[in-house]
């Protein structure tokens, strides 16, 4: 059955702004080779995406030709604003950015989680709050926010998990109240993930699962081209995995007998005080990041340090790759970023000991920006599906 004509201008000015999206400013004719469309067609859509302060005449083809069909038209970069916030345990990420992704502010600060839960939330919000002034954001669409623990499918929440700083859940419900924008909360691992498929490390790969070596352990799922939530939002959770080498079972109320309880940074730190290493972590990082990086320039006890903890990593990866088969298995936070291709290496090689599947392992191309920049991809989603249409 054939489109009616509001849907057929709906679809092609959704194919249209894609290209432009993807390729930049184009010509009309630009526009007619790429989308197949008639040269009648294009024009109506030109002028009904200026008309709507989608679409704007941002230069000329040429020095030599004049009048409409020398324009060049481009994205109006300022008709929507997106903000990405990035919350850990004692601190928070804000990034603010125009509709093509464009960073114009961006900012960090430490999170008092002794004081007040109200009061702790208030100066997540602030921070916000005041990169989006600085970024001069006037038309902020969506904020997509980064959280540890997990985050409904259905309903957005985050729910009250166990270990889950009490501030985290008094600023998701915050937010809204605050904001005129739309408030889109994720798993912060999700977002790496979402990140490292777009533009990192797992960039054309329909398959693939992210690793997530922070303070806490947790894993991301991508599987045919999409991320894998789980009925409840727990895919993932690998730091409950029962692993050899770990002192007593993990349960419903802790993870500390799973595999956090080898990978977790107090793990990774206590493991790096036993070989005798010493470092001094950077601001907001959990100091077992400084080990690793500190472990290369530290001979024999770095070297050991390192295969000791690949061969923990490593059964985390096994289990991912045995149940999965994903293909790759990227290490992203602080501890997987700090680690870089040296332990990637590692990793991959006792992976390839420990099971028959064939399992690529990467460091995350994009290390600690990877939440904020999967926050700002999902809320420049959110703000293009409205702004643009639906999908045809």
């Amino acid at each position: 059955m054939p489109a009616s004509p509001s849907t057929a201008r709906v679809i092609n000015d959704r194919l249209a702004l894609e290209h432009l999206q993807r390729r930049g400013p184009l010509t009309a004719g630009q526009l007619r080779e790429l989308t197949g469309l008639s040269r009648p067609t294009v024009a109506d859509l030109v002028d009904r995406l200026q008309h709507t302060g989608l679409v704007r005449v941002v230069g000329e083809s040429g020095s030599d030709r004049r009048g409409p069909n020398a324009r060049v038209y481009g994205i109006a970069a300022d008709r929507a604003h997106l903000a990405g916030l990035d919350i850990r345990t004692g601190s928070a990420f804000a990034v603010v950015a125009d509709l093509l992704g464009e960073t114009l502010a961006e900012a960090a600060a430490p999170v008092d989680e002794e004081s007040d839960p109200r009061e702790a939330a208030e100066q997540a919000v602030a921070l916000l709050e005041h990169t989006v002034e600085e970024a001069g954001a006037t038309r902020l669409h969506s904020v997509a926010v980064g959280a540890p623990g997990l985050v409904d499918p259905a309903t957005g929440e985050l729910r009250d998990t166990s270990g889950l700083p009490a501030w985290h859940r008094r600023l998701v419900t915050a937010l809204p109240r605050r904001l005129t924008a739309a408030v889109l909360v994720e798993n912060e691992t999700n977002l790496a993930a979402v990140a490292e498929h777009r533009i990192g490390a797992a960039r054309g790969r329909d398959d693939f699962a992210l690793l997530w070596l922070g303070l806490s352990v947790g894993a991301a799922v991508v599987i045919g081209g999409r991320l894998r939530r789980g009925v409840s939002g727990g895919a993932g959770e690998i730091s409950f995995l029962p692993v050899p080498g770990t002192e007593a079972l993990p349960s419903a109320a802790g993870c500390d007998g799973g595999l956090h309880g080898l990978v977790g940074s107090a793990a990774v730190s206590r493991l790096a005080v036993l070989h005798g290493l010493t470092a001094e972590p950077a601001p907001h990082e959990p100091p077992a990041a400084a080990y690793i990086r500190a472990a290369p320039g530290a001979g024999g006890a770095g070297t050991r340090f390192l295969d000791e903890l690949a061969d923990r990593v490593a059964l985390g990866a096994a289990a991912l790759a045995a149940v999965l088969d994903p293909g790759l298995v990227v290490l992203s936070g602080e501890l997987g970023h700090a680690g870089g291709p040296g332990l990637a290496a590692r990793v991959e090689r006792r992976l390839a000991a420990l099971c028959p599947l064939r399992t690529d392992v990467a460091p995350s191309a994009l290390g600690g920006a990877a939440v904020l920049r999967g926050a700002l991809l999902t809320a420049r989603d959110a703000a293009q599906e409205e702004l643009f249409g639906p999908r045809a």
